[in-house]
């Protein structure tokens, strides 16, 4: 985390001079907050092994804990209506190539979180910087319910039509070799897994003799074949995928991108979309190249997003907002649409 935020901070060294941080940071929002709710009910289960038993499964309340800093002038439909920011907004345009206005803005927020009894760290951070001709961006995210997580920069010709923006450049990105698949090397001819071998290798120990199976500290897990199959091998599954997952370093993938913005507003109608599509990946040959599992072949990763609003007259209205990614064959995307009937 500390050498993400360096290159971060970095790109406004590029851009900004040090006398000049006062100037940008002013009307900035730091803010802190803690939400929580109830989560998901608590769940009976019964059992007839040793006569008919009951248990409670409990999962602990929701929370999150938010810290951030933000400088993001709001376009023309966002109405701030809270006095304070308590870490629930969502601001769909921060997913724009281009905000309001010229020169420097930025988000860093980090959210520790609890949902339905997981832990999550989501983190979006980054610093962008737009001129007439050009767009320069370093962004970080991890979003733990989607499980993705990068680094990434971009250097864009930025040309203007209008209320369109076109631009064109590089970007760099920083990730686990995603398309990696640990358990490749496990799979049979018929398409079966050999799970046996690969929990032996594990450290767990089988004796069919005595039905007893135990985990790598001696534990016994299962009495049965049918736990041992339905319960205990895709935990030992998904424990190897993470540590293998894990062990590799990150990888750098180069790319082309090109993006389209598109901004209109009036009081009663509002457009405004963005389209970022990245046809083109440098492939360096490397044993976990993502071109290594598409077939040596390339493909497109790309993330849009579009608002739109519109007030028929002063009593009905309708809208519509989202954003959509696919980084590597990975989808993470939020989206909500209504209509609003004001009756007085």
């Amino acid at each position: 985390m500390k050498y993400i935020l360096s290159i971060l901070f970095f790109v406004i060294s590029l851009t900004v001079d040090a006398q000049e941080f006062k100037k940008y940071f002013k009307f900035a929002t730091f803010y802190g907050a803690v939400n929580g709710g109830t989560s998901i009910s608590d769940i009976d289960v019964y059992s007839i092994t040793n006569g008919l038993e009951t248990s409670t499964v409990q999962t602990p309340f929701d929370y999150t804990i938010t810290l951030g800093v933000r400088k993001i002038a709001r376009f023309g439909y966002e109405n701030r209506a809270n006095t304070f920011y308590d870490g629930t907004e969502t601001s769909w345009s921060d997913g724009a190539s281009i905000g309001k206005v010229k020169g420097l803005e930025f988000l860093f927020e980090a959210d520790i979180k609890r949902q339905e009894g997981v832990n999550y760290l989501d983190q979006h951070h980054f610093i962008r910087y737009v001129a007439d001709k050009y767009i320069l961006k370093g962004e970080y995210l991890e979003d733990g319910f989607a499980d993705i997580k990068y680094f990434e920069t971009s250097q864009r010709y930025r040309y203007n039509k209008g209320k369109i923006s076109f631009n064109i450049g590089l970007s760099q990105r920083l990730s686990e070799p995603y398309g990696y698949d640990p358990l490749e090397e496990w799979i049979l001819d018929n398409g079966d897994i050999h799970y046996t071998y690969l929990a032996i290798q594990e450290g767990y120990k089988i004796d069919v003799f005595n039905s007893e199976y135990k985990d790598p500290n001696g534990n016994i897990v299962a009495t049965n074949v049918e736990v041992w199959e339905e319960i205990i091998i895709p935990q030992v599954l998904a424990d190897y995928v993470e540590r293998k997952r894990n062990e590799l370093d990150n990888k750098m993938q180069q790319s082309l991108v090109i993006g389209i913005d598109y901004y209109y507003y009036k009081k009663s109608f509002w457009l405004h979309t963005w389209i970022n599509l990245m046809p083109w990946h440098y492939d360096d040959g490397g044993a976990f190249s993502y071109h290594k599992y598409n077939n040596n072949e390339q493909w497109y990763d790309y993330s849009g997003g579009l608002i739109f609003g519109y007030k028929y007259n002063k009593h009905l209205g309708t809208f519509v907002e989202g954003k959509y990614n696919k980084y590597w064959n990975r989808e993470w995307y939020d989206f909500k649409f209504g209509i609003n009937y004001v009756i007085f």
